[in-house]
Formats: structure tokens, sequence, C-alpha cells
């Protein structure tokens, strides 16, 4: 079957985890559009006004959709809302501010490539993209800035995940042809007028030679199977538990 309504390029597609019978769709025409695989026509669309490279399900709650552009905004839509309700639209996080503290990942906006949900706090999304920073937010609380920021990528970072076997372990795919694996600080105490934490880089996996596009987790096994692709025209079958020993401060 073929779905064609976007006025641009697509760039991000999410099956609905829960329900497991309706999908979404991002592009760069500005909207987010929510499909039933049993029909050509979409069921809805919700309007982001810049150019969306990813959209995601809540991994618990099938009504909650999210979105990141190119205007430096994570976007949280709640279905159970009235959809004269700005679009079901209910949270507008500003990526690169700083919230009530100062912080040290507040930069001047830049574009938004991706982001994820945890698998086991799911009030917390991780976003990373052009800046090359790497940052978690509690939706909960739009404008308290980042629960977390982690520094060390080169160039701009193409995709994230977080591991489906722990709630403070993640990684990042980015065009400087490396793949890095991290941990938050979530599991660290920490005052909250300090601010965000600073994550931890615990490995790289730099065996791409070209920019990496795309990098996740295998579901089973012994919790550390990564897989990445790149414009090396390679996928390249890895275990992060190898990294951990190239723990880097």
């Amino acid at each position: 079957m073929n779905f064609h309504e976007h006025k641009r390029e697509t760039f991000s597609v999410c099956w609905n985890p829960i329900t497991k019978d309706t999908f979404i769709s991002s592009s760069w025409d500005g909207t987010v559009k929510i499909w039933s695989p049993t029909r050509n026509h979409s069921i809805k669309t919700l309007p982001i006004g810049n150019c969306t490279y990813s959209t995601s399900f809540c991994p618990s709650n099938p009504a909650l959709i999210s979105a990141v552009s190119s205007d430096s905004h994570l976007r949280i839509f709640d279905l159970r809302t009235p959809s004269s309700a700005k679009y079901h639209l209910t949270a507008t996080i500003p990526v690169h501010a700083s919230g009530p503290q100062p912080s040290p990942g507040a930069s001047a906006p830049a574009e938004i490539l991706t982001h994820d949900w945890n698998k086991y706090r799911d009030t917390v999304i991780a976003t990373g993209g052009v800046d090359r920073v790497l940052r978690t937010f509690d939706i909960r609380n739009p404008n308290g800035g980042p629960l977390s920021i982690m520094q060390g990528h080169e160039y701009a970072v193409r995709r994230l995940s977080w591991s489906p076997h722990s709630s403070d372990t993640l990684i990042s795919a980015s065009y400087d042809m490396t793949v890095r694996l991290w941990n938050d600080g979530s599991n660290q105490q920490q005052a909250p007028a300090m601010g965000p934490t600073i994550g931890s880089q615990m490995g790289i996996m730099n065996r791409h030679t070209e920019f990496v596009t795309g990098v996740d987790w295998c579901l089973f096994g012994m919790g550390g199977w990564v897989a990445s692709v790149g414009w090396d025209e390679r996928v390249l079958l890895w275990d992060a538990n190898m990294l951990m020993g190239q723990r880097i401060p």
C-alpha cells in the first residue's frame, strides 16, 4: 500500500508500540501524520510549522506523540485532548534554553535531528542535533531546562536511542563517523539547584568510515548488541558492553 500525502520528503516513521494499529510519519513539509495501514488517507495531521526530522510515540501511552524540528523545539501532543485545543499540542520545550538555572548546555537555537523516549522513565526524552549536544528533558516540566547534558561529538548528532535494558544508558550516531555510548547520570545524587547533570561518555565505536546515520539496540541477548549504519554502505553489528572499558571522563 502507498501512503502519499506529505508535500516534501518524509524523514521518519514510527509504529504505535502499544496498540500496533497505527503509525506516524514526519516530513520536511512541517507536519506529522497519523496513519492506519488499512487506509490510504491519513487519520489526522498535526501541524508543526517547521521541518520535522523525527516523531515518535510514547512507549507506555498510545495517546502521546512527540516531534522535534528545525526550530529547536521538542513538541508533545496528547490525542486525548480536544483537537480544537492547539491540534492536541500540550507542551513545547525549547531545547537550547537554559531553564531556571544557568546551564552549560544553553546555546543559540539549532536544528534538532533526533530524539527518543526513555524506556523506563516514560516522561523523559533525549534529544540531539546540529549543535552536537545530547540533552534529556522531563516533559512534565517544559520550562525546566535539561535534566542532563552529554557532550563529546565533533559534528551533528544524527540518531540516538535509549537502551531497552538500562534506564540511564543511551547511544548516539553522528556525522563525525562515530557511535558513542553514554550514561546520563540520572542515578547520581545531585541537588536540583545545581542545574543539569553532566552525563559521561562510556565508549566510542569508530569503525565507520563515513557519516553514521542510524543506530539501534537489540532487544534480546545480554543487553549490549547494537547495529549501526552509515554512508560507507555498511551495517555493523557490535557489542556495546565491550566499550565499557573505554570510559572517558
